[in-house]
């Protein structure tokens, strides 16, 4: 790494170790629980279809079952309200992404956190553990309920990546985040097989493990995590690289260049310990920005509209790959989901080497461009996937180390830059806002894309749903090309600049 992201590192202590594994971990088990739906979709759309039609009299049941869990007429009517859930759950995550990151620049991270994955988990054990049991079924009240998971699911970004943000500042950003964001992929991953192994006693013990585990989760957290530096009495400049007024003034480029802005702030030691001299008075405390404020923020909309597109192709690989590979390769379910974990694989290595390689360059942009003109490469390679797993399997981490990669880095790093850029200089209370408004707009990108995924597929087929993944990879690169442009152009003028003064 660069000399300035080894002094960055040098300076972490165990608080920072904490910190990053208890909000590394919290949004593990929430990812866990979430792929839980997408990994048993094809246990439940046998559950609600009838196995054996009903032979009595026409006049009597006509098209009617013996059995009371039957919801649909046949598997495509089943796998069509799956895609719906989908997007009613992406729907209602991102309206609470909107709200739940202006709520977490204003309330205590901690309690936000904790609620969000605690209420999460009670309502995935409702609807798919406690239905089962109690033989409920209703099309209405599952979609009441993954409204409210949507909703709570989403307070749990916003603010794990806000106290990442407090806690770490520019200098290794983009390597530290890249690595840090790997939690969505490795929850993927745990919940991948935790689904699989206890899948064979049915799909609601996939959900009564994976929900219990999270709630445990969010009980740790609440009792653990410290969300500021000033709860320890640490000092914030030498923390985080960030002092209480300090902002990374080029973040909105991002990342335009390696110097930082030199501002002398207060020092602050540790307490019970002597302080030193103040060279200024002590900053107020600064004030949480503005929904419309934030939005106009340079960099946040191309960036938004970029990750609406980006993680519409990562979520549908998210929610309909163990389904795709048992449906088209007729593969067990089993064998279906752990051969899914492979794109997640592909997703944390690209999201660390990506990040690292960004905080090389001190640009983020052409790195996202060149990953992302590979991805339809890959996503072509990949639609014409032979019937071999490890063919499969390779393919797969190919394409996630080219999707899954950007996806992680815009959400984090990035969201991170945008949520420290010169224009926030005296509010620094916008890294949960940004957030949300960043995932949130690529989850109505992604909810919208759920549906059409399941419409497509039923009228089309398979291949057409690829091709359509092409064109939304090909329209992220669209929104992210002006800023592309403004950092080359950038890298342009500073070279002049250095072979001037040589």
């Amino acid at each position: 790494m660069p000399p300035s992201c080894c002094a960055s590192l040098s300076q972490y202590t165990h608080h920072h170790l904490v910190v990053f594994l208890l909000t590394f971990f919290s949004y593990v088990l929430l990812h866990a629980s979430r792929k839980t739906f997408s990994n048993v979709k094809v246990s439940i759309s046998a559950q609600w279809t009838p196995f054996i039609l009903n032979d009595s009299s026409p006049d009597f049941s006509p098209g009617e079952t013996w059995q009371d869990n039957r919801l649909f007429e046949d598997e495509k009517q089943a796998t069509l309200f799956l895609g719906i859930l989908d997007s009613i759950f992406l729907f209602s995550y991102a309206v609470g992404l909107y709200l739940s990151g202006m709520i977490g620049d204003r309330v205590n991270l901690r309690y936000v956190l904790c609620f969000g994955l605690c209420g999460s988990a009670a309502v995935e054990f409702v609807f798919g553990t406690l239905t089962e049991w109690l033989h409920i079924y209703n099309i209405y009240l599952y979609s009441s309920l993954w409204v409210l998971n949507g909703l709570l699911q989403s307070a749990v970004w916003p603010c794990v990546v806000a106290v990442m943000g407090n806690w770490f500042g520019k200098a290794g950003r983009g390597f530290v985040f890249g690595l840090w964001s790997a939690c969505a992929s490795v929850g993927n991953i745990l919940g991948a097989f935790l689904a699989s192994s206890v899948l064979k006693y049915g799909y609601e013990y996939a959900f009564l493990v994976t929900s219990v585990v999270q709630f445990a989760g969010g009980v740790v957290v609440f009792f653990g995590l410290l969300t500021s530096p000033k709860e320890v009495g640490l000092s914030l400049e030498s923390e985080t690289g960030l002092s209480p007024i300090e902002t990374d003034t080029d973040s909105h480029k991002p990342l335009m260049s390696d110097e930082e802005d030199e501002v002398e702030v207060e020092k602050y030691s540790r307490r019970g310990q002597s302080v030193e001299q103040p060279v200024e008075p002590p900053a107020e405390s600064p004030q949480a920005i503005g929904f419309l404020k934030a939005f106009c923020l340079p960099g946040v909309l191309p960036y938004s509209l970029a990750y609406a597109c980006l993680k519409l192709v990562n979520y549908s690989f998210f929610f309909w790959l163990p389904f795709y590979l048992s449906n088209n390769y007729k593969w067990k379910e089993a064998q279906a989901d752990r051969l899914s974990v492979w794109y997640d694989v592909g997703g944390i290595i690209g999201g660390t080497f990506q990040g690292l390689i960004s905080d090389f360059m001190g640009k983020r942009a052409p790195v996202l461009v060149v990953s992302l003109m590979l991805a339809i490469g890959a996503l072509v390679g990949y639609s014409r996937s032979p019937n071999d797993q490890v063919i499969n399997g390779v393919l797969l981490a190919i394409t996630g180390l080219f999707i899954g990669g950007p996806s992680n880095i815009i959400s984090s790093a990035i969201s991170a830059d945008l949520g420290r850029q010169d224009a926030l200089r005296g509010s620094k209370e916008a890294l949960a806002t940004v957030t949300g408004i960043v995932d949130g707009t690529g989850s109505i990108g992604a909810a919208a894309g759920q549906y059409l995924v399941s419409l497509i597929e039923s009228k089309l087929g398979w291949m057409s749903v690829f091709y359509f993944f092409i064109v939304m990879t090909a329209g992220s690169i669209v929104f992210i090309t002006p800023l592309l442009v403004r950092e080359l152009r950038a890298m342009w003028t500073e070279r002049r600049a250095r072979q001037r003064q040589l």
